[in-house]
């Protein structure tokens, strides 16, 4: 069972489940350190949500599109904009855009979850599935919010929580996923995570020289 927070400090961003799910030190970096950089990627992906933004909300043969859609929930404790959220005749139906090609990706899968969720809350219609838009190809994917993926965003908010109690930063991955990272030059992850080589920088670092 998710708890809801205590304070609106605790409110966790929706878009910080994808960071979580991608690398949990890159969410601590972005949302605890306040640590950001961009690169290529990060660029054009704020890009395509700028321009998702200026074209506001429209009416599309009889359907009402809402674009950057305030959400939250009080259950889940999260809060958080949906890029699009398309209002179908069943209910609300929520499009994340991102930068890429048409291809698999649990990280932007759970974020839209969470959206759903979200949706669900604040309208009191089920939101089973959204889509995620994926730019470079002009290609949407669907994505079925099943109890397994809802499991996964209720264990995600648990963990970040968890995780916000802590006072020190997650250690780094140090795999794949690390060199499209723009956060790279910052966090240091194959450096860090080798223990053997911090703790010689470090004894070299402070060592004092012998008086001559």
């Amino acid at each position: 069972m998710t708890m809801a927070p205590e304070t609106e400090a605790d409110l966790i961003p929706v878009s910080a489940l994808e960071h979580f799910s991608y690398c949990p030190r890159q969410y601590a970096l972005i949302h605890r350190e306040q640590t950001f950089d961009d690169n290529v990627y990060t660029m054009r992906g704020r890009l395509d949500h700028e321009r998702v933004e200026e074209a506001g909300p429209t009416t599309e043969g009889g359907m009402r599109v809402e674009r950057s859609l305030p959400i939250w929930s009080a259950r889940l404790g999260l809060i958080g904009k949906a890029d699009v959220v398309e209002f179908h005749g069943d209910g609300p139906y929520p499009v994340e855009y991102k930068h890429g090609r048409l291809e698999p990706d649990r990280h932007a899968d759970l974020q839209l979850c969470a959206q759903a969720m979200c949706l669900e809350e604040m309208t009191g219609l089920p939101v089973p599935r959204g889509a995620v838009y994926h730019v470079s190809s002009r290609q949407r994917r669907e994505v079925v919010c099943t109890p397994v993926l809802r499991q996964r965003v209720a264990d995600a908010v648990a963990a970040i929580r968890r995780l916000n109690t802590q006072a020190q930063l997650p250690p780094p991955v140090a795999d794949a996923r690390c060199p499209p990272c723009s956060l790279v030059q910052t966090c240091f992850p194959y450096v860090v995570a080798d223990k053997g080589r911090v703790r010689n920088l470090q004894r070299r670092l402070y060592q004092v020289e012998s008086a001559t």
